[in-house]
């Protein structure tokens, strides 16, 4: 699994208990230590047909702002991580974004969604490729990243709601199974399980092309 694309949680932990004691740079210093990762989030999981339409950094601003009036409220009950938390709220705002851009459409942006961004030249895909792959694979069917990443890509699209959303939040948000499992309310072996059977039902699909 690649390396979370959230900041460590002890410099986190210490901001949190700065902005509880009332320090506004602590609160500060909280945001703007979250920023990049907002960023990298709403370019990953927001529909790109959206982005040619909604600049990012504007979605990204709302969450602050957001975040920012919410935040006492976190302080005082802090139900899940800050970064979990966070992911919320984008989340959310990813989801009324896209119904405001995409109008009447019947299906959720869930099932609208695509993988964004240059995912060819990201490691993600390939990381996927490297557990998903035959282990008898040669030498020069490996080399041929690019037909395989968009091969993935492609069967991942074709997976229900539940099993791209899990695929999507371990192998391209990084999130770990604890971390998942806080996200959809899940006990860590339940979360495990899922995950395990999209692999397999991923790995599946692709020997069935």
């Amino acid at each position: 699994m690649g390396k979370s694309i959230w900041p460590a949680s002890d410099p986190t932990g210490e901001l949190l208990q700065g902005a509880r004691d009332g320090n506004p740079q602590a609160t500060n210093d909280l945001f703007d230590r979250h920023r990049s990762a907002l960023r990298r989030l709403v370019q990953m999981r927001l529909d790109r047909r959206v982005q040619q339409r909604v600049d990012v950094s504007d979605v990204v601003q709302d969450v602050l702002a957001e975040a920012s009036t919410r935040l006492t409220d976190y302080l005082a009950n802090p139900s899940m991580s800050f970064h979990l938390w966070l992911r919320q709220i984008a989340w959310d705002h990813m989801i009324d974004t896209y119904r405001r851009h995409r109008g009447s459409a019947k299906r959720s942006m869930d099932r609208e969604q695509s993988i964004v961004g240059p995912v060819a030249d990201d490691r993600s895909t390939m990381e996927m490729i490297v557990q998903l792959q035959d282990p008898e694979l040669t030498p020069a069917a490996a080399a041929i990243q690019s037909e395989m990443t968009k091969r993935v890509e492609a069967t991942i699209d074709q997976l229900d709601a539940n099993d791209r959303e899990i695929i999507l939040m371990r192998h391209f948000e990084y999130l770990s199974n604890q971390e998942v499992a806080e996200v959809l309310g899940l006990q860590p072996a339940a979360a495990s399980m899922r995950y395990l059977r999209a692999v397999r039902r991923l790995r599946e699909l692709l020997d069935n092309l």
